[in-house]
């Protein structure tokens, strides 16, 4: 029987959570895709892109990617930029024919908390407990998310 394709699981954002399983093996981290004072706002989501290609590449090709589906925003920045990085995900994802799904945050926090309204800390926490180390919330949200989706219950 062949092995699953690697699922990559992402809360998007300028620093973007993300969580992949590959073999079995879980693998996490963030990256920040701010841009410099000397480049226009349009090259975080040129890096957004190239990284995905590079994720797909070094993991052999990813089976599908699950996404932290916000729908209200702190502010009106942060949304813009979210809907930058959602559209360029979707493009890419269908470029590629990567199938992807966006799961509510309410959601992501009940599974990892019991809570859908647990504050950040709490997801953190929570996925400390099941032996992760996330670095911070948005990598926290990847592995929940991740663990989630994939029916993973460690």
């Amino acid at each position: 029987m062949a092995e699953p394709r690697p699922v990559l699981a992402i809360d998007l954002g300028t620093t973007t959570g993300w969580a992949l399983q590959a073999g079995g093996v879980i693998t996490s981290g963030t990256v920040r895709f701010k841009p410099s004072r000397f480049e226009g706002g349009g090259m975080r989501f040129l890096r957004f892109r190239s990284w995905l290609a590079e994720l797909n590449s070094h993991s052999g090709g990813l089976g599908r990617i699950a996404f932290e589906e916000v729908r209200a925003h702190a502010g009106t920045d942060a949304a813009h930029i979210y809907g930058g990085f959602l559209a360029h995900l979707s493009a890419w994802a269908e470029e590629h024919g990567v199938p992807y799904q966006g799961v509510g945050v309410a959601e992501i926090k009940r599974f990892s908390t019991g809570k859908g309204n647990a504050p950040k800390d709490a997801v953190v926490a929570a996925m400390r407990t099941r032996g992760f180390t996330p670095t911070d919330d948005n990598e926290a949200d990847a592995i929940a998310l991740l663990l989630l989706t994939t029916g993973g219950a460690q």
